[in-house]
């Protein structure tokens, strides 16, 4: 399982999932160009000392993302977009170990092209009357429905 950010707006929630892909071992893509500037600093500050135990990689673009997605197709397996215009609910979904749940910007989603290439657009049930929960809440939400499913949490150790 990995998590994907397309074009992160939020340092802060940029940093929380890098410290959950640390702690979980979970692979991280990070797919440019972000709402800020993308440097040590700025995830220190969000991730803490995190930032030395995650997997994670940067792409230059959605096309650069595409392009190594195919070209490591053991990593890379199904496209799993949480979008608060999905249809299926994310509980009801059922995860492979090698899918990558894909987090679109916090300001605007993701765009139609996105939407189209994804194979499985989920949401997470809610209030009526809400609009959306926080970014990083949410893909905490999904990727431990989906390590769940897939035995991928860490082993602990007694």
């Amino acid at each position: 399982m990995r998590l994907a950010l397309y074009q992160p707006d939020i340092p802060q929630n940029t940093g929380t999932l890098l410290r959950l892909g640390a702690c979980l071992d979970l692979p991280i893509d990070i797919i440019e160009p972000c709402g800020f500037m993308f440097n040590e600093k700025a995830m220190r500050r969000a991730g803490m000392d995190y930032l030395d135990f995650v997997n994670y990689r940067r792409h230059n673009s959605w096309n650069d993302f595409l392009q190594y997605r195919q070209e490591h197709p053991d990593e890379y397996g199904r496209l799993i977009l949480l979008t608060t215009h999905g249809q299926q609910s994310f509980i009801d979904f059922k995860f492979e170990p090698n899918d990558i749940i894909l987090m679109g910007r916090e300001s605007a989603g993701v765009p139609e092209n996105v939407h189209q290439l994804a194979d499985a657009q989920l949401l997470i049930p809610m209030n009526e009357h809400a609009r959306s929960i926080n970014m990083a809440v949410s893909a905490a939400m999904a990727v431990t429905e989906g390590l769940r499913q897939t035995n991928g949490f860490p082993t602990i150790k007694k």
